[in-house]
């Protein structure tokens, strides 16, 4: 290939921009610039289908469709790992040019990461684990609320036990949660949870902890006493195994949900650090490679069950 080749032209896409700025004032080779162009011509053919808009609308949980298609077509992890350092490259040269505000290509995990992935429950389990609990007992109502509180916030599950009456505010659907280094932070709850919440404490609570009113938490054992992380982890695994739900699934399993599925439906990835109290947004990348093969119920903008239940039809 010849310079000319990398130099500008009017009405294309900014790759040939994009090479003529490597070339010019990076002082590239032409083996480097022919692999990033190889490189971007193959993402430019996949958002040609996938993701037809501009550049700066496309959002993590699309992109990371193209890692999906590059390591369904056999690339070796190294490759692939090429061609998200290429793409990471191009992005931030946009944002250099004023022409993107973010470069989102540098949340594309590598391969060499994907062994470390969290389990994560698509939205149709989750409903089957959130719905298995009976309604008909108090324990039921009360493990139907700590399930809920636990997909809503995404809060760990000693967050979730050491909740008390007055750091849920159900009217404004807000939870205040004490984490790692004794950190306070405020986290949405949905609607869903609310109601499961309100009910549980309105009703079930009072008379739990009769023989034991000075017990302070919002979720107590059947004999009034605080409820604890052991405690939760088996209300999950025995709703688990009658949603008939196999694998390990427990309390952070709903963690990673909540994560994975706000991201996938087009939350912010520092709201969703935020929620999830991590220090580092680094941690919270790891959500951002996902199989959006299981995704596809998410629904009520970013989270499933933000929304009321639908009217019962006539």
């Amino acid at each position: 290939m010849s310079k000319a080749d990398y130099r500008p032209r009017r009405n294309q896409d900014p790759v040939g921009p994009f090479l003529h700025y490597l070339m010019a004032e990076c002082g590239s080779s032409p083996h480097t610039l022919a692999a990033y162009r190889s490189d971007l011509m193959r993402f430019l053919g996949w958002r040609k289908t996938h993701a037809p808009g501009p550049l700066g609308d496309i959002q993590i949980g699309v992109l990371s469709g193209f890692v999906d298609e590059l390591v369904s077509s056999g690339l070796a992890p190294s490759s692939v790992a090429r061609h998200l350092a290429s793409l990471s490259t191009f992005f931030r040269y946009l944002v250099l040019e004023g022409k993107l505000t973010d470069n989102t290509a540098k949340l594309l995990v590598a391969p060499a990461l994907w062994d470390r992935l969290p389990v994560v429950l698509g939205p149709t389990a989750v409903e089957r684990l959130l719905s298995a609990p009976s309604e008909s007992t108090r324990l039921g109502r009360r493990d139907r609320a700590a399930l809920e509180t636990l997909y809503a916030t995404g809060c760990r599950a000693s967050e979730v036990v050491g909740l008390r009456p007055g750091d849920v505010d159900l009217r404004g659907g807000l939870a205040r949660c004490v984490g790692k280094g004794n950190k306070e932070r405020w986290v949405p709850i949905g609607s869903r949870a609310q109601q499961a919440l309100a009910t549980y404490l309105q009703s079930d609570r009072p008379a739990m902890i009769a023989r034991h009113p000075d017990t302070s938490t919002v979720f107590v054992t059947r004999g009034g006493r605080p409820l604890s992380r052991i405690g939760l982890w088996r209300i999950v695994k025995q709703h688990a195994l009658a949603a008939g739900l196999h694998g390990d699934v427990s309390p952070h399993t709903l963690r990673h949900s909540f994560a994975t599925h706000l991201l996938a439906g087009g939350a912010d990835l520092r709201a969703v650090q935020e929620m999830l109290g991590h220090t580092s947004i680094a941690t919270t990348q790891i959500y951002t490679r996902v199989e959006l093969s299981r995704l596809r119920e998410v629904h009520a903008r970013f989270h499933p069950r933000s929304l009321p239940e639908p009217p019962a039809s006539s």
